[in-house]
């Protein structure tokens, strides 16, 4: 028996685009957008769905199995001006989500990388 779809938390609506897939509308505007930016020579080295280790995997003497490790995956990554940015489309309700909140604060912790929120 199929599942009902379930309903996306903030109300978004998935977009596939040029074969890629994208949380929202909004999300695919901007790879439109960093992509123009790129042909332009602007940006170089457009990535998206890019995935930082926040922290390793872990196995507990108590658990049968290792925890997967804690993970950021980043909306775009690219270089402009010499310099890498990490980028993730944000709406006022997700940028108040306490789980982006906390990778938001560990990808500066960890890694030195401060998410540029658009």
């Amino acid at each position: 028996m199929l599942k009902p779809r379930k309903k996306p938390k903030f109300g978004n609506k998935k977009v596939v685009l040029e074969g890629a897939a994208f949380d929202s509308r909004k999300e695919a505007r901007r790879y439109r957008e960093l992509q123009i930016l790129e042909r332009t020579g602007e940006i170089s080295e457009l990535q998206t769905q890019f995935a930082f280790v926040l922290a390793e995997s872990v196995k507990f003497k108590s658990e049968p199995r290792r925890k997967p490790a804690v993970k950021y995956v980043a909306d775009f990554v690219y270089i402009k001006d010499g310099r890498q940015v990490v980028e993730d489309v944000k709406s006022v309700a997700t940028r108040k989500d306490k789980y982006f909140r906390l990778k938001k604060h560990l990808m500066m912790s960890v890694h030195g990388i401060e998410i540029l929120e658009v």
